[in-house]
């Protein structure tokens, strides 16, 4: 038993560390390939990826302001990884992102006259839920319909961009307003900064949450079941799993990550709901880039989320401090997305049956060369 422990436990390592180079690697060939068009543009590459590191997470105010950039990062990461280690594919994350910041927008610019101390959680609770409910469309016709839902997340996110641009620009806007955007959440309603720095508490939230959900995904019975649920489904329909419900179980715990997300990102940066909320990308497509990177595992998914907050953050200051400009990242990002779809670069070794036989038959071949 000690020794099938001891061999489960190298096993769960091996795939770890190539998991891990499987990440890194990605990353190697993007920043040799982004040096390489740094070179083109007659720059310095160690100096520019110099000024994105140092002034991201080597000074003390930049590291804080990554930590800030890279919070709701986490919760996009973790709520695609949790429907994703499934077998499910939600790609409504976005949807659902920009839908609680709007919602929270609203409320937060009418409930304006509460106390911080119940306003703060009173829209973070609605935040959470209305990426829920954006969710359970997709969930419902999967679990009782099978629908793929990868094909109605995906439809679901252009059709709320569209509803939420209809709103933004005429009946929630804001007259006062040059750009297209709602009026401003209160200030009763805006988490407070610590110190001179951009960071939050928020924050804070978002690692007692990654910190529940490394719990759950790692300790508890329905993370053995959605990993079970992932691998394969038939084998957990037939050892009495309710797959129905799981599916619908797990598509709203994604969206409701989404849905605090966009609720958090509103409250700590953004204040009101723009066209430009999410950002570009999109707060919910760069979670997908972050999972692929953490390898779909919550410690994973958290060094990836700062490592990007970082290039998003250096993304600023290599423009200012250098004559690289700032696309330099977009570049990067993208060729981290394209090495990525090549999956895997470094594979374990399989040991072929065949060619290792067991001593008993090494045995019987040797009777057979006596006789």
């Amino acid at each position: 038993m000690k020794v099938k422990m001891l061999s489960m436990s190298k096993e769960k390592w091996t795939k770890l560390g190539y998991g891990t180079l499987n990440a890194i690697i990605p990353i190697i060939i993007a920043f040799l390939l982004g040096a390489v068009a740094i070179l083109l543009a007659q720059e310095n590459p160690l100096l520019a990826y110099g000024t994105i590191f140092y002034r991201s997470f080597l000074k003390w105010d930049g590291f804080l302001k990554t930590l800030h950039y890279a919070a709701p990062l986490i919760l996009s990461g973790l709520a695609i990884a949790f429907s994703f280690k499934a077998g499910l594919f939600n790609m409504g994350i976005e949807g659902q992102i920009i839908s609680a910041g709007f919602v929270v927008a609203i409320f937060g610019n009418k409930l304006a006259f509460l106390p911080p101390v119940i306003l703060i959680p009173l829209l973070l609770i609605i935040g959470t839920l209305t990426g829920v409910i954006m969710a359970i469309i997709p969930a419902i016709l999967k679990a009782k319909y099978n629908v793929n839902e990868m094909v109605v997340t995906l439809l679901l996110n252009y059709a709320i961009a569209l509803i939420l641009e209809y709103l933004t620009s005429n009946i929630f806007r804001d007259p006062g307003s040059g750009y297209v955007s709602t009026p401003m959440i209160g200030n009763n309603a805006i988490f407070t900064r610590i110190g001179d720095s951009k960071l939050t508490i928020f924050f804070f939230i978002v690692l007692a949450v990654f910190g529940l959900f490394y719990f759950i995904m790692n300790h508890s019975k329905l993370g053995f079941e959605i990993t079970a649920l992932g691998k394969n489904r038939s084998f957990a329909e037939a050892t009495g799993m309710n797959i129905q419900k799981k599916i619908i179980v797990i598509m709203l715990t994604s969206g409701a990550l989404a849905g605090l997300a966009g609720a958090g990102w509103m409250m700590s940066e953004k204040f009101s709901y723009t066209l430009t909320f999410s950002g570009t990308a999109g707060l919910g497509w760069e979670g997908m880039l972050i999972a692929l990177l953490g390898n779909h595992s919550p410690l994973g998914i958290l060094v990836a989320a700062i490592f990007y907050a970082v290039l998003k953050t250096g993304s600023s200051s290599v423009a200012i401090f250098t004559n690289v400009p700032s696309e330099i990242v977009l570049l990067i990002q993208a060729l981290i997305v394209l090495m990525l779809s090549l999956k895997t670069f470094v594979k374990p070794r399989r040991v072929n049956a065949k060619a290792a036989p067991s001593q008993k038959e090494k045995l019987e071949d040797g009777r057979k060369v006596e006789k």
